[in-house]
């Protein structure tokens, strides 16, 4: 029954009528399609237009070359997005599955991006001959290397650490697989998730000055973008256009804090598990002029309800397979097998690395090889430790308040995606002047740009720690150290293992260029598996660039297992929140 009064016909009246909300709303996302399409048009143009149009150190053209960049950062953090809810889950999901899966995810992020690039240019040119977009796509690509392990391994240890009582409330409920993963664990995992993919975001400036310039055989081919306009004025020594580049940056993220990652935090706000009322939520501008907006919520709301419909339905894959064959599928006797599989396969794997590099290296070398890896191991585990004290009680302080957490957010993203190597020629001229150990004073570069895994992740764990367990804390009156150890360091505890798991395989791939540090024709060398690798990519010595990277993934490979598995193990079983 509808009632019919001349307040409420008048209201009715007004909500269809635009209001300022929808003409900024429309604005906005005309706006953005009008860039998308421009930025999109560039790459199909034939691969002769690059060089005919070549990289210029005018300022002017930084706007475009900004678009091209960000454009390229999206399309590869929507690639990782989609990695990650694939690969992450059925990691989670199916034992025998993860087995492989997370060693294999170990190694992934100990590769260095270059190595992905030199393999995959090719293949993506030769989907596209002589046109841009296959460049583009090789581009994409190695960004892609360097964001979606950081979110895996996030959505990883949310779909482990679901806490025990909300799965009991789905299997209650009888949802389905299909409804569980959409109501419960992708909900669950939303807050890490979006800090990480935050991290991701950033962390990526890094790899974009790589990324931009793609070598061919003898032919370099660049792309227009912030990441190749860095690297061309590091090669001028042009400090006022790395000044521009840098401006520009923090100008992209502070747009794109504002656009992208402000409202998706403050939509996640409300994915957090806690029983009693939280402090004050984070608030998005953006958010707030959509939801003000008359006319720009009517007219997506058949996309929003359908949207919101998909999780909702009762989808499930059928079982045809009869009840004997599950049995005999689950059995011990199949992990078993399984297991022997996976180690067959890894030892055929050792086996071709070894017969390709002993053709031309001797055991002494190998020996040494392993020995460099144990000093760049050392300086690793050091700067963790150094990480760790630092970043987590600022990130705890940060998380634990929102309004703060809104303020610094921006200011995280800046010094995350601030690319480490132009801080390189800085560090050569001090270590030149004061005379210092290269040894030593090199190896702050290589977490300079991974500790933020740490604090981005910490500061996650503290914003999503139930505000509820804060009360309790308050109510007996537990303070001090023993808060610390009692409450707040088991609640951020997953949290730190991903981001320290992420950061320490980071810095792995940092040493390659970590260890060596050029400014002009001054060179410093710090002894490792770092300078090794890079020296024998430098000299296309292949032999030693894969002994280097193979010594390496072993490396990490142990240290995940001996160290952060366990601790993941011991997050998942003890620090549950149920």
């Amino acid at each position: 029954m509808t009632l019919h009064h001349p307040a409420l016909e008048a209201g009715r009246k007004a909500s269809r009528i635009p209001n300022v909300w929808d003409a900024a709303a429309f604005g906005l996302l005309f706006a953005t399609f009008v860039l998308f399409i421009r930025g999109g048009h560039e790459t199909l143009a034939p691969i002769e237009a690059l060089s005919s149009a070549p990289i210029s150190l005018d300022p002017a053209n930084l706007p475009e070359y900004a678009l091209r960049t960000v454009l390229r950062m999206l399309a590869a953090i929507v690639a990782s997005l989609v990695f990650t809810f694939a690969y992450g889950t059925l990691a989670a999901k199916s034992r025998r599955a993860g087995l492989v899966l997370i060693p294999v995810l170990d190694i992934l992020q100990s590769v260095p991006v270059l190595g992905f690039l030199s393999f995959t240019v090719t293949g993506f040119m030769a989907l596209f001959p002589g046109k841009v977009i296959g460049v583009e796509l090789a581009s994409i690509f190695a960004i892609f290397t360097s964001q979606a392990w950081n979110m895996t391994f996030s959505f990883y240890q949310s779909l482990k650490t679901v806490p025990a009582d909300l799965e009991e409330a789905s299997r209650s409920f009888r949802l389905t697989g299909w409804q569980r993963f959409w109501r419960l664990e992708v909900p669950f995992s939303m807050p890490g998730l979006v800090w990480n993919t935050m991290m991701s975001m950033s962390g990526g400036w890094f790899f974009v000055v790589a990324s931009e310039a793609i070598s061919v055989g003898n032919t370099t081919i660049t792309l227009p973008g912030i990441g190749s306009y860095t690297a061309l004025a590091i090669q001028d020594k042009n400090f006022a256009a790395i000044g521009w580049a840098v401006g520009v940056m923090l100008a992209i993220i502070l747009i794109y804090d504002q656009l992208l990652f402000r409202p998706l935090v403050a939509w996640s706000d409300k994915f957090r598990v806690e029983l009693s009322a939280g402090g004050e939520a984070p608030r998005s501008w953006l958010l707030d002029m959509v939801r003000r907006a008359r006319m720009f919520g009517r007219i997506f709301l058949p996309l929003t309800r359908f949207v919101s419909a998909l999780p909702r339905q009762r989808m499930a894959l059928p079982v045809a397979a009869p009840r004997a064959a599950l049995t005999v599928w689950r059995s011990v006797w199949v992990d078993r097998l399984w297991v022997v599989a996976v180690a067959a396969a890894a030892v055929y794997a050792l086996w071709l690395i070894w017969s390709f590099v002993a053709t031309e290296l001797t055991g002494p070398e190998i020996l040494n090889v392993v020995w460099l890896g144990f000093l760049t191991m050392l300086r690793v585990v050091v700067l963790m430790a150094i990480a760790t004290v630092i970043w987590v009680p600022i990130g705890v302080w940060i998380g634990l308040r929102p309004k703060v957490a809104e303020r610094v957010q921006p200011l995280a993203q800046f010094l995350a995606a601030f690319p480490a190597n132009i801080i390189f020629p800085f560090a050569v001229v001090l270590i030149v002047h004061f005379k210092a150990d290269p040894n030593i004073w090199l190896s702050p570069l290589m977490v300079f740009g991974t500790q933020w895994y740490i604090l981005f992740n910490v500061i996650a764990g503290a914003s999503a720690f139930p505000n509820d367990m804060r009360e309790a804390s308050s109510i007996f009156h537990i303070r001090g150290w023993s808060w610390w150890k009692k409450v707040i360091l088991p609640g951020i505890f997953p949290y730190y293992v991903t981001g320290s798991i992420t950061a320490s395989g980071g810095s792995w791939n940092a040493s390659i260029v970590a260890e060596v540090a050029n400014w002009g024709d001054t060179k410093l060398t710090a002894v490792g598996l770092g300078s090794y690798i890079a020296n024998a990519t430098t000299a296309a010595d292949y032999p030693r660039i894969v002994l280097g990277i193979a010594v390496m993934s072993a490396y990490v490979i142990l240290f995940n297992r001996l160290l952060w598995r366990p601790l993941y193990a011991f997050a998942g079983s003890r620090l549950r929140m149920n």
